[in-house]
């Protein structure tokens, strides 16, 4: 397995270095967006993780690293806010779906905007937004679509956790495969780029959770001394390890240099997993341990840093500039405008949209962001940030907490009882966005 991690860095080692920005001459790159599954903070090798991530790493280098990108702090929001560019509670999506959702077809504005200017769509992995046949990809935009349809499947037998339930699939019609689910997804990709014709394509690429063991611990024994910490390391190597093919892959059929990468976590690391007789039928011990957001607050399902804040990146040779490290806060909404426009469209047509185009921000023109608000809901609780000051409010309760992100990012001084007159200007802001909820 190292030889083959080695041979595709010898690769990568020959395209990723520093690259001034310049207009390209094709003003609609390939689109590859990368979502991992619940990698923390410290779960990447350039947060000075105990992960190592060589391909990963060697991409956010050649490219811009957004380090303080936001998402949701669970799986569903944050793939409902990717495509629709709206926050996930105004289709009623506050945390894991099931099998159907209030989010219709017409508001996946990422895929079906993108088709409009000539690209052909694909997914190949979690999809998490519903299992229904009204609710599967290729009414969402997708050309064609590969993967799983619920949350988390086992990485082997690619059952449901509950039952002996089947969600893989191909082009939305259930299937059987063999294979680990991480080979499968990197596959797929593979196969999606190798076949691509001439025009322009967008290739969603959805792993699963990095929390099951695939045959990848040799490297870390004797490195991470805890059992399923390690499991952890060696699930997240082996996705990197996939990423080094699709570049491969990109760069083998001579379209690396007009594709944008992504990358980005869906939420923040979980800390464990109690292994419940129900799930998996039993077959899996508790894994006392999993990912990690240090330094950070929190985990995944909190409104703290370490649910929402997590490891991003993008990699455009040629029209991003390398080695920046950006950061301006940014939100999984802002996605799509930025893309959008990436692909030579017009984002103020986008009246739906929430996010703001970062599009000129990344490529280091001097231009500034507009201030503005980002919100977040779960069944629990609500948080909103303006600038620096983050507050978080329970929704059954009076508790609200105050943080000033600038000072302490690690949300340690709660200063909600020294700045009430702030606390009560956010409460309203809070109220607010949460007023045009669906």
């Amino acid at each position: 397995m190292m030889r083959h991690l080695l041979a595709s860095l010898a690769v990568l080692a020959s395209w990723i270095g520093p690259t001034p920005a310049a207009e390209h001459p094709d003003p609609r790159p390939n689109i590859v967006f990368i979502l991992a599954d619940d990698l923390g903070w410290a779960d990447i090798g350039y947060h000075d993780s105990d992960v190592r991530t060589l391909n990963l790493d060697r991409l956010a280098a050649g490219g811009v690293r957004l380090e303080r990108h936001y998402v949701c702090p669970t799986c569903s929001p944050t793939r409902v806010a990717l495509l629709s560019g709206r926050f996930p509670s105004r289709f009623g999506v506050l945390g894991p779906l099931g099998a159907t959702t209030q989010m219709r077809p017409e508001d996946a504005l990422l895929t079906r905007t993108l088709q409009g200017l000539g690209y052909r769509t694909h997914i190949s992995g979690k999809w998490h937004i519903g299992e229904t046949p009204e609710h599967r990809p290729l009414r969402y935009g997708f050309d064609t679509s590969y993967g799983y349809l619920r949350g988390q499947v086992d990485p082997y037998t690619h059952r449901y956790k509950f039952g002996d339930h089947l969600t893989w699939h191909r082009n939305d019609r259930l299937v059987e495969d063999r294979g680990h689910v991480t080979d499968l997804i990197t596959e797929e990709a593979i196969r999606v780029i190798e076949s691509a014709g001439e025009g322009p394509f967008f290739l969603y690429v959805a792993h699963h959770a990095p929390n099951e063991p695939p045959g990848w611990i040799a490297p870390y024994e004797g490195e991470i001394d805890d059992l399923w910490r390690r499991h952890l390391a060696a699930a997240v190597s082996h996705l990197d390890h996939g990423v080094g093919r699709i570049v491969e892959a990109l760069e083998r059929t001579n379209r690396l240099e007009d594709t944008l990468i992504v990358f980005s976590s869906d939420n923040g690391g979980q800390r464990r997993w109690d292994a419940p007789d129900r799930e998996y039928n039993g077959r899996y011990a508790a894994h006392a341990t999993l990912g990690s957001n240090r330094p950070l607050r929190g985990w995944k399902g909190d409104l703290y840093e370490g649910g929402i804040r997590v490891p991003a990146f993008v990699h455009g040779p040629g029209r991003l500039p390398a080695g920046v490290v950006f950061e301006t806060p940014t939100h999984v909404v802002d996605w799509l405008p930025t893309l959008i426009r990436a692909a030579g469209g017009d984002p103020r047509r986008l009246e739906a949209a929430e996010g703001i185009n970062l599009w000129s921000a990344l490529r280091g023109d001097g231009s500034s962001l507009p201030d503005r608000a980002m919100y977040w809901k779960t069944p629990s609780h609500s948080a909103v940030r303006r600038g620096d000051w983050k507050l978080i409010r329970e929704r059954l309760g009076d508790r609200v907490e105050l943080f000033h992100l600038g000072d302490d990012p690690t949300e340690q001084d709660d200063l909600a009882g020294r700045e009430p007159e702030r606390v009560a200007r956010l409460q309203a802001l809070l109220d607010e966005l949460s007023g045009l909820d669906g």
